[in-house]
């Protein structure tokens, strides 16, 4: 390979002798396939496809050579035929200047390989296109697993060495202007269909750039899709309808990709249309399909900014919601102190907002809150933060992905208030399996959500809203007089 491939042509790609092949699918060359190792503890990971030696140095030299600009390609689609032939007109330019003869094997693989990279997201772009895929972790180069109905799979999919994996990353960041480099190793993203992604680099990712995409499904999930799946009841379905409709202060609990932002969707669907909403998210996930809603998201610093100069985060533009007259406020995620903004948006005329912690329990989700609140720097005594979460918190929804890979409400619980210096929770529904024994909820398939028999203490404010619910929904056999 000589110099001259190494040189950007000054003429036009349609100056190529040839014509652009055809790009089809079916043309791209059998992998070349690396046999598994298997691990001291016997497990065989899969075959992995690798790029050949001599198409993985053509690919890294010039993908990078066949863009006018860097990011003259970020908005182009894989699956678009026109952009698919400027890149490989590009191509044929350039192997035609180097005068560089390649069997037609390497040649489709090249082809498909650089389309693959300056359209699509590199190595793990099949993937990303394949929507039976919920997440994709990056764990380094070589290490690529999957998630698909609720189970993780180590797939076949590899990068060719560092650089190529930084090449696909720093094409997800520069859509959003953010920086992902040594003195940025660690940022939040997200792709053109949504999709939420979570990058680290070196030093820290000691196995080389990691990467974290958690796909959503094309269609925005209603609730009745949670029902069919098994995820609540229709009968709890009711029963939070009521609850978002009478601006009860729900937070939604639960673990890492346990399903809490899904639910959170479905559940601010039900926020009535001449509402406004202002939500508040890291990297923005949400969908809701009102009119009046109002997106931020946060901002990194102005690049190369030493002082933060254009930086906003999750606590700045909570503060500046209240200012923007909101009749809710969505939280994408409380992970700060921006919990302390938020009860007090909550005790302060905000009624009816929404947001979600990781927490393991309701009880859990309680002192998360606290934890968050005291991370504001402002010296509360606890029993104080503590009366500040039970006067603004009405109802937590604990979400959880089960054994079997599916992801429930397992339980439903609502604060009543304070006794003493401990917030009182009371149980309203439980999920529970029939071989289930214990207080707490179930985490295995096949059970269902049931109501505890209790009634929730907001009856008459959920009446007030036009929700007259039946005591069935509670575990009552007669339906209710005074209250839900």
């Amino acid at each position: 390979m000589g110099s001259p491939l190494l040189r950007r042509p000054n003429k036009p790609a349609e100056e190529a002798r040839k014509p652009a092949p055809e790009v089809r699918p079916s043309d791209a060359p059998p992998p070349t396939v690396e046999k598994p190792v298997e691990s001291p503890q016997g497990y065989i990971p899969p075959p992995k496809r690798r790029t050949t030696p001599r198409v993985a140095e053509l690919r890294r030299q010039l993908r990078p050579k066949l863009l006018a600009a860097p990011n003259e390609a970020d908005e182009w689609r894989r699956d678009n035929p026109e952009h698919q032939k400027i890149i490989v007109d590009r191509l044929n330019l350039f192997l035609q200047r180097a005068n560089l003869q390649l069997p037609k094997p390497e040649y489709d693989e090249l082809r498909e390989a650089l389309l693959d990279d300056i359209l699509g997201w590199g190595a793990i772009d099949p993937l990303v296109r394949d929507r039976s895929y919920s997440e994709i972790m990056v764990n380094g180069p070589d290490i690529i697993f999957a998630e698909r109905k609720g189970k993780l799979i180590e797939t076949e999919y590899v990068f060719d060495d560092e650089e190529h994996a930084d090449w696909v990353a720093q094409k997800i960041v520069r859509r959003l202007m953010r920086r992902f480099d040594r003195e940025h190793p660690m940022t939040d993203a997200r792709l053109p269909d949504g999709s939420r992604v979570h990058l680290i680099r070196r030093p820290s990712a000691l196995q080389g750039i990691t990467m974290t995409i958690r796909k959503f499904p094309e269609k925005v999930l209603t609730v009745q899709d949670l029902i069919r799946f098994g995820s609540l009841t229709q009968e709890v379905a009711e029963f939070l309808q009521a609850c978002i409709v009478a601006r009860l202060n729900i937070v939604v609990a639960g673990g890492t990709g346990s399903g809490k932002t899904t639910l959170l969707n479905v559940l601010s669907s039900f926020i009535p249309e001449d509402e406004r909403i202002v939500t508040i998210e890291d990297a923005a996930e949400l969908q809701l399909t009102q009119r009046h809603v109002v997106r931020l998201e946060t901002a990194p610093p102005v690049p190369g900014a030493k002082d933060g100069t254009g930086q906003l985060v999750i606590r700045d533009l909570v503060r500046g919601s209240l200012r923007m007259r909101p009749d809710r406020i969505v939280i994408g995620e409380c992970r700060g102190g921006e919990a302390l903004d938020m009860l007090q948006a909550m005790n302060t005329g905000h009624d009816g907002s929404l947001t979600t912690v990781h927490a393991n329990s309701p009880r859990d989700a309680i002192a998360r809150l606290e934890t968050l609140t005291l991370m504001a720097g402002v010296d509360l005594p606890v029993n104080v933060v503590r009366r500040q979460i039970a006067s603004a918190v009405q109802l937590i929804i604990q979400q959880a992905r089960l054994k079997d890979g599916s992801r429930k409400v397992v339980q439903i619980s609502e604060i009543q208030g304070m006794e003493g210096d401990s917030i009182v929770m009371q149980d309203l529904f439980i999920y529970r399996t029939p071989d289930h024994k214990g207080p707490g909820p179930s985490y295995v398939g096949g059970g269902t959500l049931q109501p505890t028999g209790y009634r929730t203490k907001f009856g008459e404010r959920l009446e007030q809203a036009g929700f007259k619910l039946s005591g069935k929904i509670f575990g009552g056999g007669v339906p209710s007089s005074n209250k839900a």
